[in-house]
């Protein structure tokens, strides 16, 4: 049964909490937060040939797929991203943000009115923009930013990449996912061959010089692998491969952040990664190639205690990578004079959580610090109880319709196979999408923990199941 075994613990373990108020003991840990690992030399040989020359616009996509405080972080790793653009030199009008926006406000908020990336941070809300909100973050509106298309947009401010061949475009996406697929907060999910479709309909327009992109989500190296091509002027790079989950940081309980303050983690590893790397150096100097090594070998370290953690890859143009980050992200003054920059080695600890689970670490803070006796408390244990509960319901209905279509003994067999690397994690996207769709109807939002199930579901249309066989398996499993 795929998935089941970690689900037990975290069940068991959650439902004990609700029983003993105990303090939940930390998952993994590190001798060092993230911006403490590595060093940076800056006169590397990856930035000897970087070149300067500038021409042309920047504008940049920075997205949020996700809303809600446990999704704190996606957030937060957005407002970061504005803040290093806007000192780089960025004007707003070529700053395109897509962001829930209900953080700030959220009555759990610490510091209302103040998002922060990291414990005891600067406040990295204040000035973004509010272009996207709410039911405007979806799949269409960023497609319709992208592609420049302002007849397509569903309110908003307006704004899109309206770029010429001479820009350069940075998109960055942070967001819960799954094998193929990102999520939105409203609407469908950006299917990955949807996305490598409008990229290439940009291309097509010659409306760019060069794109980077960078991804953060579980099995995000599934929505470039075996689909973005080399030859569209596109550098993509992203939190994880195709198979494995990425992760989040910042947590709860993790030493240096009070523990009244915060019940939700505050950033994404490989997100915080890039974020951090960027704000110390002089982006002239620095490479996307070197920026790259950096975020790899901080991210695949993880905690540096268990040494859980992803491995950060890179897609499409790859040559592009000896570009200076400059080329996308301007830099800031004060950084004009880093030629060598060491990070710290004070002695600290750094949990990081698997991003799937991130959302029943934060509902079971909410329960254990909430007062006995209380509202909030029975609220709490009630969001926790539906967690658990919501994950039960996806385990088991994904392994019973697959033990229908394929029997007990050749199930898990078929849902966990892996397609060759360089393979997209499907050959038909419209049997893909259809199915997803069809179990959804029956069986109910696959949700963000869900997500990790849609690989299962494409190896059903790899292996030829149809739609008329998802709606009969689907039906005796959930109704």
């Amino acid at each position: 049964m795929i998935c089941w075994g970690r689900v037990i613990v975290f069940t068991l373990l959650a439902l004990s909490c609700l029983i003993v108020d105990v303090s939940l003991r930390p998952v993994t840990y590190a001798t060092k937060l993230p911006s403490e690992v590595l060093d940076f030399n800056g006169d590397s040989g990856n930035n000897a040939s970087c070149n300067t020359n500038f021409r042309g616009k920047r504008w940049a996509i920075l997205i949020a797929g996700s809303n809600g405080y446990q999704n704190y972080r996606h957030q937060a790793d957005v407002c970061h991203a504005y803040q290093i653009l806007k000192k780089g030199g960025l004007k707003d009008e070529n700053i395109i943000a897509f962001m829930y926006d209900d953080i700030a406000s959220d009555e759990d908020n610490f510091r209302p009115g103040v998002i922060i990336n990291k414990p005891n941070g600067d406040d990295v809300y204040k000035g973004v923009p509010k272009d996207y909100t709410g039911q405007h973050v979806n799949v269409n509106n960023f497609y319709a930013v992208i592609l420049g298309n302002k007849s397509a947009l569903t309110g908003g401010s307006g704004k899109v990449v309206d770029s010429g061949p001479n820009d350069h475009i940075f998109i960055y996406y942070t967001d819960h996912g799954g094998p193929g697929v990102l999520v939105m907060p409203n609407g469908e999910y950006a299917y990955a061959n949807d996305l490598n479709n409008v990229l290439k309909k940009k291309h097509a327009a010659k409306a760019y010089k060069s794109m980077v992109f960078y991804l953060e989500s579980c099995e995000s190296g599934s929505i470039f692998e075996g689909l973005l091509p080399d030859n569209l002027d596109i550098y993509a790079t992203t939190a994880s491969n195709a198979t494995e989950d990425s992760f989040a940081t910042y947590c709860p309980d993790e030493p240096g952040a009070p523990e009244v303050e915060y019940n939700t983690c505050l950033g994404d590893l490989y997100s915080i990664s890039w974020l951090e790397d960027s704000d110390k150096h002089y982006l002239r100097k620095e490479t996307l190639q070197k920026q790259y090594e950096v975020v790899q070998r901080r991210t695949e370290k993880g905690d540096g205690f268990s040494h859980q953690g992803s491995h950060v890859k890179q897609y499409g143009d790859k040559k592009l990578s000896n570009e200076c980050l400059y080329f996308y992200m301007g830099t800031n003054p004060a950084n004009d004079n880093d030629t060598s920059v060491e990070y710290g080695s004070s002695p600290s600890t750094l949990r990081v959580v698997n991003q799937r689970d991130a959302t029943l670490l934060h509902f079971w803070h909410k329960y254990r610090k909430a007062p006995v006796g209380t509202h909030k408390k029975l609220e709490a244990q009630k969001q926790l109880q539906d967690e658990i509960s919501l994950r039960k319901h996806v385990d088991y209905s994904i392994n019973h319709i697959g033990e229908l279509l394929f029997g007990n003994g050749s199930s898990s067999k078929v849902l966990e196979t892996i397609r060759p690397s360089g393979q997209p994690i499907v050959d038909d996207w419209n049997c893909f999408k259809m199915l997803v769709s069809t179990y959804e109807k029956y069986c109910g939002s696959l949700s963000k923990y869900g997500t990790q199930y849609l690989r299962a579901i494409a190896n059903m249309c790899n292996a030829g199941v149809t739609m008329e066989q998802m709606v009969t398996t689907s039906t005796q499993t959930c109704s």
